[in-house]
């Protein structure tokens, strides 16, 4: 929680930060804190026709409706009451959710989120209604994520449906919810979601610490409190995974984890992770294991050649001719005759002017976005080749090496990819195949230092353990992974029956 919060309750007792008995002065208090501000209405009325009231308010953030039909057509009938007790006023406000603030800080804070503010005279608190209302995106289905089988569901910006997205999923009261408050202008909550008895004690603890830590203006999406909680920084590796998904997150809650929510962004924040997290997808578990694994399998695949291909041509072209059989040597040299710049920059020259298409495609409209990245690429490739600026072989080797950058399911860890993918052809034209295992040496020694609020980033197999693999290299059926990954703790070590293996005497069969 950020430091001016803390402020806040630490001057509680001060008389300039609570309500005082003087309808006047409190009403005056708010008014030279919203001052110039046009948007904020302060209706006084007469409570009872007795006593003098006032509602704040903020057009566009309460329900105006509810407040004349429940706070003002009640409250404005003149009756004959000898005494006006809070607890009165209580019972004949018909509104579901009343509470009390006995504070100027609780009172801002309560009409900021949309929850009107009544003051009346002679009474020291003031009543915040639970009115909120503003216009909220209904739930679609995830754009980043789509998948051909599942929930068709994702988050939105609005906490409360995301957390109840949670709810409707995990019914079981086990399922914790603690918010904070971040941002000392926005004030944005931040909703932390486990499973009690799943997750690990000292988890939560760490993540709430981490959070309650954070100094800042503004948090306006997932990535600001990505950034500020993060073991490492300057890796180019997502530590935390984000996804749009309610299935998703329930299916991490329910291994251990633990769900960052925050308001007005649909993107929640998964952790702990580790780096094949990041290469699983929903599909693999809503289709069968052998499906599962060979998707699994095809995604390794391309992700080695997205990573090491243009390398790899650089480096054999360059310096081990002798590796490539003569007519397919012949081959790529009658192309690249014409070329006048050497493997090392015709690599970098068509690796960036991709992504810079890439990137193109993405920032336009989606009418144009498509056509432009296509036409883009075509008109551009050929005309290149024609040109003789570069050759034949290399632009193939550009398109498969896009074309399997788009198996990395999570977005993220993609661009992480994209990133090293240019180091590795610099060290490539620099120092040949030995390059490019000076690179992946290095690749593989940073993989083993990071890691995820404390969890070994490569795990299970770095540190080895061999129960949790079955979910790793390959897809095991769902009848064989009866425990949990091992940061659960040892307290709740299954989450299914260890004997539900399939019976081969199913189907009409009996047993002699």
């Amino acid at each position: 929680m950020i430091k001016d919060h803390h402020d806040q309750k630490k001057q509680i007792s001060k008389p300039q930060d609570c309500l005082v008995a003087d309808f006047q002065q409190n009403v005056q208090a708010l008014q030279s804190i919203y001052e110039h501000s046009t948007d904020v209405v302060f209706r006084s009325f007469f409570l009872f026709g007795k006593i003098r009231a006032m509602i704040i308010y903020i057009e566009g953030l309460s329900n105006t409706d509810g407040i004349e039909e429940y706070v003002l057509s009640p409250l404005m009938k003149e009756e004959n009451l000898e005494t006006i007790s809070t607890e009165l006023l209580e019972y004949r406000i018909p509104i579901a959710k009343v509470k009390r603030a006995e504070l100027l800080a609780d009172c801002i804070e309560s009409i900021s989120t949309g929850n009107p503010i009544l003051l009346y005279e002679g009474e020291v608190n003031a009543f915040s209604l639970g009115l909120a209302k503003w216009e909220k995106r209904s739930i679609e289905e995830p754009v980043a994520e789509s998948g051909i089988r599942g929930p068709r569901e994702g988050f939105n910006e609005c906490l409360r449906i995301s957390t109840s997205q949670l709810r409707r999923i995990i019914k079981s009261p086990a399922l914790k919810i603690q918010s904070i408050i971040i941002g000392k202008y926005t004030r944005t909550t931040v909703a932390i979601a486990y499973i009690e008895g799943l997750a690990n004690k000292n988890l939560i603890e760490e993540v709430s610490n981490r959070l309650k830590r954070i100094e800042i203006d503004g948090i306006l999406e997932s990535q600001y409190i990505e950034e500020l909680i993060e073991d490492y920084p300057y890796s180019p590796f997502p530590q935390l995974l984000s996804t749009e998904r309610p299935d998703i997150s329930c299916a991490n809650l329910l291994e251990g984890r633990i769900a960052i929510l925050i308001e007005g962004t649909p993107f929640v924040l998964i952790a702990p992770i580790s780096f094949f997290s990041l290469l699983q997808s929903q599909e693999d578990y809503y289709q069968g294991f052998l499906v599962g694994t060979l998707i699994r399998w095809l995604r390794y695949l391309f992700l080695a050649i997205s990573l090491l291909l243009p390398s790899l041509y650089v480096a054999i072209t360059t310096f081990h001719q002798e590796m490539v059989p003569s007519d397919l040597l012949l081959s790529v040299a009658a192309a690249r005759e014409s070329v006048p710049f050497p493997a090392l920059v015709e690599a970098l020259m068509m690796e960036v002017t991709f992504e810079a298409l890439r990137e193109a495609g993405i920032r336009l409209p989606k009418q144009v976005g498509a056509a432009v990245s296509i036409v883009g690429a075509l008109v551009i490739g050929q005309a290149a080749v024609q040109a003789g600026l570069v050759s034949a072989p290399m632009v193939i080797v550009v398109a498969i090496t896009g074309i399997a950058s788009f198996m990395i399911p999570r977005y993220i860890a993609g661009i992480a990819i994209r990133m090293i993918r240019f180091p590795m052809i610099v060290l490539a034209g620099i120092f040949g195949l030995l390059g490019i295992v000076m690179g992946l040496i290095a690749i593989a020694i940073h993989l083993c230092t990071i890691r995820s609020l404390g969890e070994p980033y490569l795990a299970p197999i770095a540190p080895l353990k061999r129960k949790e693999l079955k979910d790793v290299l390959w897809k095991s059926p769902l009848w064989m992974m009866d425990q949990r990954p091992h940061f659960t703790g040892s307290y709740n070590k299954y989450r299914q029956s260890t004997d539900q293996s399939p019976n081969p005497n199913r189907g009409g069969e009996t047993e002699n």
